[in-house]
């Protein structure tokens, strides 16, 4: 394979000489060649992006939403190609990729609709004397060029819930995708100039870490959008300056089942959001809290559905659970299992690894200081405490410096408004597992799992500025 996909800048395709292997996870081969860009190019693409607002600011909101719904049929005729290069360069299976292609094309959608909900309000000011005569009237404005940084778990929606918004608010656009996962962006990106939106309002730009943040630090970026880990997260924060600034950065999500629950519908839907994607997901069930009247009950049938798991190539159509995005991450996780086997945890299925791929463990007699709870483990690895009482388990709920989503499994009215106005994370999901997001609703965490919303409509908030007029007839 000799041949290196080019990145683009304002529209421009670019090839530069330093060339980065894009690898199959699962057995470490290349199956792509991306062109990194440089300083020029990002001087240029920062450039080019403020050039570029000046176009996308004055697009009426029907031409906006037509590029986004040509945008999504783009991605109907294309589902395939993606699929394929997701399950290559991220290592999902087949059937999550599939998936994450649908979930892209909806976030589109949505965005093409909020595209033309973005409406304002008008605020009477005769409070007094003084305002008599006078109305307010509200409008949202584009914000300015948006700097997208996306992560690798997945590439292409958590990428479209960046983009779309950006595109629906009017905003111009630099996206810097995972250094693992690159490839579904840069096809993503043709397809945006293939939609309509103004070439030199979008540049698609692979790089090192230094020249990212470059980018974050530069004034004529006005949004930085970023989900990824904690430590990166706010960092880059700190050195942003005064632009707007949304962070997703993930979590240990913990899932409570109380004795009134449906057990089995439950326990399968835990081992589905622990162990989907390897882990890999910031809502991923982590930390699982069981009512001691059925704890043993849960406790068996949860290992004998992750028993049943099938680990190894996510190519083949009965792979259950494919490799982690590299060995280092493997290994990374693996350690932290073995601190708190160290320390007196049992893993009473999994705990090992090979490489990149992590066999599903559920570990016992965990205490919440051990990293596998205080921290993102952020793999195919699960938790489980028995709790006494309801308060006990919203306590052990909210031991954790993130907040993200949880999950609780309940039928009693009284315990969930208790759980929803107790536990301390972004969304709460009653009756199912931390990992059910609905792409057009509202998404993101308190405490350590960041700050701002995404889901098009509130994505468009944090990417828009509001204004008032004072108008006196």
């Amino acid at each position: 394979m000799t041949g290196a996909r080019e990145f683009l800048v304002g529209g421009e395709w670019r090839a530069s000489n330093e060339i980065l292997d894009v690898r199959f996870p699962y057995t470490r081969e290349t199956v792509g060649r991306v062109c990194l860009a440089g300083s020029v190019d990002i001087e240029d693409a920062l450039r080019s992006a403020a050039a570029g607002f000046s176009l996308t600011r004055h697009l009426p909101a029907h031409r906006r939403s037509e590029i986004l719904y040509a945008l999504a049929d783009l991605l109907r005729e294309h589902a395939a190609e993606f699929v394929e290069t997701i399950v290559l360069e991220a290592g999902k299976t087949r059937a999550l990729a599939e998936g994450e292609v649908l979930r892209a094309r909806e976030t589109i959608e949505v965005s093409a609709e909020e595209a033309r909900r973005i409406d304002g309000t008008i605020l009477p000011l005769d409070w007094n004397e003084g305002g008599e005569g006078r109305i307010g009237c509200i409008r949202r404005f584009p914000l300015g060029p948006v700097l997208a940084i996306t992560p690798f778990n997945f590439p292409l929606n958590l990428a479209c819930h960046k983009l779309g918004p950006a595109i629906a608010a009017g905003d111009s656009i630099v996206l810097k995708p995972a250094s693992a996962t690159p490839i579904s962006a840069l096809m993503f990106g043709e397809l945006m100039l293939d939609a309509g939106f103004p070439p030199a309002a979008i540049s698609v730009v692979p790089c090192r870490s230094e020249l990212a943040e470059r980018m974050v630090q530069d004034d004529r970026i006005a949004c930085l959008s970023f989900t990824g880990s904690p430590a990166i997260g706010w960092h880059l924060r700190g050195i942003a300056g005064r632009k707007r600034v949304g962070l997703e950065l993930g979590g240990n999500a913990a899932v409570i089942v109380h004795e009134d629950a449906d057990i089995p519908f439950a326990v399968g839907r835990i081992v589905a959001g622990g162990f989907s994607n390897a882990g890999q997901a910031c809502i991923s069930v982590q930390r699982v809290y069981l009512h001691r009247p059925i704890f043993e009950e849960a406790l068996a049938l949860l290992v004998d559905r992750v028993r049943a798991l099938t680990v190894g190539d996510p190519r083949e159509p009965g792979t259950a659970v494919g490799p982690m995005i590299t060995g280092e991450a493997a290994g990374t996780a693996f350690a932290k299992v073995q601190d708190a086997v160290g320390k007196g945890a049992r893993a009473i299925t999994g705990g090992s690894c090979e490489g990149p791929l992590f066999y599903p463990t559920v570990l016992l007699d965990t205490t919440p200081d051990m990293e596998v709870n205080r921290t993102e483990v952020f793999a195919p690895v699960v938790t489980v405490t028995p709790y006494d009482t309801f308060e006990e388990a919203i306590a052990l709920a909210n031991d954790s410096d993130y907040g993200l989503q949880a999950g609780l499994f309940t039928h009693d009215a009284r315990r969930i408004a208790q759980a929803f106005a107790g536990i301390r994370v972004g969304g709460l999901v009653i009756n199912d597992v931390s990992t059910f997001r609905m792409d057009h609703a509202p998404y993101g965490g308190v405490r350590g799992s960041g700050i701002g919303r995404e889901g098009p409509k509130y994505a468009i908030e944090e990417m828009t500025e509001e204004r008032m007029m004072v108008f006196s007839p």
